[in-house]
């Protein structure tokens, strides 16, 4: 009596630590070490029915073994198509022509006799198969008639199918979920790309894709590079990154690297310590620093000096940066933005800027589109402008008429929509308030002009050597005459445009800052 009561604790506990296994790993690797000890066999390996039913894997010690269905001289096979269990001698063993199935046999220690016992579950659900290894020859007819054997294997093919129906309904969830949360993240795109519209205007595919680009960059911390010719809007797409950032709330630094001399750019991004160099009578915080928590926009990063673009390429790294003649580094949580017109590839091919600093800024390149590759965007730019003038000025066009933006469609606009917008602001000065905006508001003898011949200046058409610069047969100093040449064509260009730089930069295809810089270095008068 005594020990009947003890085999049925030890029956219920076997059953109860099954029951326990939540897991399916964990409840086979379970049912195969009880199968083990229960019934004195050398190994169980336990095979979970793929469900394609094409093939058995492995579970446990197992878990890399798998065993084809479709391949009927296996002896899995057999008990699969059949459904009935199967006893294997140590020679039939043998003879299986089964690399797989001999490496297993060989991780088993060779067994002298094997028993193979399909699982099912509720309702006949053929769930995988059981394979019973003894070193003994064994009846095991005799083992299988055991109540507690059947009963084994009934609860751990219920077990089974439960965790099965578990997983599939968690799978489902996360399915579910991961639907919901990329619905959520579209609507969340579309609409944030509808409200970046407002400054970033066009229905075109090329920007509706824009906004919806920086809509998603802007979700990450990764560099952005965005690249695209003089005046295409780089400036607005960098503040957009920023706005629909988590950063937004912070600042927003812009460095343009063409306005700031080579001399002056470093002391301005890394700062300095007082007395670092002559008339640096106090410290002064470095613009990396002021875009600790916000974002840093190197504008024109293509004209960085190569010495500066190491030291950038170092801060990208590890954050850390080091005032000029301060003792101690300092450390700026920033996320960077850069911008060029210029191809850097090229660049690099001409060893003028890194190739391991192209790669670490352009974690996620942009590209805008120029103006004329996107005409479907032109009239929405002018009737944006053109509401942005009537805002400032309390008054202007009511519109444009279609004869005038006919005559701007023609147009190649090398300034992009920079040079729109002042053409725009120009024609709407030259339009009586509340009329719309005609042709002959337009610069007409500067958009319809042809374009001028290869080697000529501005818009005159110079062929002639400018006044300053030195005959070809008179050159002794490369860079001096080349200096004079582009102070030439900046001279002309302001005159061109009545002392306007805003224009002549545009026209040049320059920041307006860096023209003048360079009307300060080489004494252009506007006049």
């Amino acid at each position: 009596m005594g020990q009947m009561q003890t085999e049925l604790h030890s029956d219920i506990e076997l059953a109860l630590e099954l029951v326990r296994q939540a897991d399916l790993g964990a409840l086979l690797a379970t049912a195969a070490k009880q199968i083990e000890q229960a019934f004195g066999v050398s190994r169980c390996w336990l095979f979970a029915l793929e469900p394609s039913g094409r093939a058995l894997n492995g579970v446990g010690d197992a878990v890399d073994r798998s065993f084809a269905c479709d391949d009927f001289s296996h002896p899995f096979a057999h008990v699969l198509q059949q459904g009935q269990g199967r006893e294997l001698s140590r020679d039939a063993c043998y003879r299986l022509d089964q690399p797989e199935f001999q490496a297993l046999l060989e991780v088993s220690r060779r067994p002298r006799s094997i028993w193979l016992q399909p699982v099912f579950g509720d309702g006949e659900r053929l769930l995988g198969v059981a394979m019973l290894c003894a070193s003994d020859p064994t009846h095991w007819r005799s083992v299988l008639a055991r109540p507690l054997f059947r009963g084994l294997l009934n609860l751990l093919g219920c077990r089974w199918q439960q965790a099965l129906e578990q997983s599939d309904q968690a799978w489902q969830r996360r399915y579910l979920k991961r639907s919901l949360d990329q619905l959520h993240n579209s609507e969340a795109v579309r609409s944030r790309s509808e409200q970046l519209a407002a400054t970033l205007v066009g229905p075109s595919e090329p920007m509706s894709e824009l906004r919806a680009q920086i809509v998603r960059a802007a979700g990450s911390q990764l560099s952005v590079l965005v690249q695209g010719e003089t005046g295409c809007g780089k400036d607005l797409v960098a503040r957009g990154l920023h706005d629909y950032s988590a950063r937004a709330s912070g600042p927003f630094v812009v460095v343009n690297c063409a306005a700031i001399p080579d001399s002056l750019l470093e002391s301005e991004l890394f700062g300095h310590a007082k007395g670092a160099f002559s008339g640096a009578d106090r410290s002064k915080q470095g613009l990396l620093a002021q875009a600790n928590g916000g974002t840093l926009f190197l504008d024109e990063i293509g004209d960085m000096p190569l010495a500066l673009q190491s030291k950038l390429l170092r801060v990208l790294e590890t954050r850390q940066f080091r005032p000029l003649g301060a003792q101690q580094e300092e450390r700026s949580d920033f996320r960077l933005v850069a911008a060029t017109h210029q191809p850097l590839q090229a660049r690099i091919g001409e060893g003028h800027f890194r190739r391991d600093l192209f790669y670490r800024l352009s974690q996620v390149p942009l590209k805008v589109i120029p103006l004329r590759q996107r005409i479907a965007d032109l009239e929405p730019l002018c009737r944006h402008f053109i509401r942005l003038y009537q805002q400032r000025e309390g008054q202007g066009p009511m519109g444009i008429s279609s004869q005038a933006l006919r005559q701007l469609a023609d147009y190649r606009f090398p300034g992009n929509v920079r040079e729109l917008r002042n053409v725009i602001e120009y024609a709407c000065l030259q339009t009586p308030p509340g009329d719309d905006i005609q042709p002959e508001a337009l610069w007409l003898d500067l958009l319809c002009a042809p374009e001028p011949d290869e080697g000529a200046i501005g818009f005159q058409g110079i062929t002639d050597t400018p006044t300053g610069v030195p005959m070809l047969r008179d050159i002794d100093n490369l860079r001096e005459a080349a200096q004079a040449f582009e102070a030439a064509v900046i001279a002309d260009r302001l005159r061109a445009f009545g002392g306007n730089r805003a224009l002549a930069a545009d026209s040049l295809g320059l920041p307006k800052r860096t023209l003048a810089h360079k009307c300060q270095k080489y004494n252009v008068s506007e006049a």
